[in-house]
């Protein structure tokens, strides 16, 4: 059989192959040059862009889980200007780069939106609304329907590229929030992000984290993520990125079959950077070993048990 063809779709961006860096975890991209070739990609997701440079929380923000990693580094980053003129030219050409925005206001989102809006080398702008440990007036944006609408209404007008909105998985029906961003014009959706939780030291009898609270990934969520992933693909017609606990070529074709387009891999990059790529292969050797032609195949042919009898 000839290598199968890894390239796909989503939100109207053609990509290689199916495996993108996760925004959070791949820095602005060139980080990972010394570790991988990123035109092998099917593209990054960049660290969230706010209008100005914002400095993180203060140590300790990041710690280990049994199962993954817990962080409350609070979105640190050097502000949407620093990104377009000095980290977006240092990438190659080819590469798909995704712009992730996020802000504190509804009009300030849209306004970083602006600023991307056609910006040679972004390819898409993708809507951090859910970031787990930072807030605007004690909740996420993404966990609110009436205010995820406004903002993804905002940010569509800010905008004439692809729009996807990182969806939160703190929410009680995330097909919800899906269906709110599809009826606001987004073109996509990505999910999930972390999921809240916390750490003790039992010796101090303290919080591991200063933010007391943080954002878990990793191989814990992997479930989560993907029984989420499924609702969605059910619940609208949007593309999706599937996000959480992605650690082996298995687990993207497990997001691909539940309905996602695409996968972010993001956590497992800090213990093995090559990682991404080495799911890019695996995913290759499934279908060869499958006999399926195009990844595309794949998407949403999750096959279900038949329903059960009265």
């Amino acid at each position: 059989m000839e290598s199968p063809d890894l390239k796909t779709e989503f939100a109207g961006v053609s990509l290689a192959n199916p495996v993108l860096l996760a925004s959070g975890t791949c820095g602005y991209g060139s980080e990972f040059e010394p570790f991988l070739d990123l035109r092998e990609l099917g593209g990054l997701v960049a660290k969230s862009l706010t209008l100005e440079p914002r400095f993180g929380n203060k140590p300790t923000r990041i710690t280990e889980t049994p199962a993954g990693m817990l962080n409350a580094i609070s979105l640190e980053n050097v502000g949407v200007e620093a990104f377009l003129n000095e980290k977006l030219p240092a990438l190659p050409d080819g590469i798909a780069v995704i712009a992730s925005a996020f802000e504190t206001e509804i009009d300030r989102y849209a306004e970083v939106c602006r600023r991307l809006d056609g910006a040679k080398g972004v390819a898409a702008i993708e809507i951090n609304a859910s970031c787990p440990h930072v807030k605007a007036g004690g909740i996420e944006f993404g966990q609110d329907p009436k205010v995820l609408a406004s903002l993804v209404r905002s940010c569509r007008g800010a905008t004439r590229g692809p729009l996807i909105i990182k969806l939160s998985p703190n929410v009680t029906s995330i097909a919800e929030m899906a269906r709110v961003c599809e009826a606001e014009g987004a073109d996509g959706v990505a999910l999930i992000n972390a999921v809240q939780g916390l750490m003790v030291d039992v010796r101090s009898r303290k919080p591991v984290l200063r933010n007391i609270l943080g954002g878990l990934s990793g191989p814990a969520i992997l479930p989560i993520a993907l029984r989420m992933v499924y609702q969605v693909s059910q619940a609208v017609g949007l593309p999706i990125c599937g996000i959480g606990g992605i650690s082996s070529a298995e687990d993207a074709i497990a997001f691909i079959l539940c309905g996602a387009s695409a996968v972010q891999v993001g956590t497992i990059s800090y213990t093995n950077p090559g990682a991404a790529l080495e799911i890019r292969d695996g995913i290759s050797a499934y279908c060869q070993e499958q006999g399926v032609a195009a990844v595309r195949e794949l998407i949403g042919a999750l096959e279900l048990p038949p329903p059960a009898r009265p």
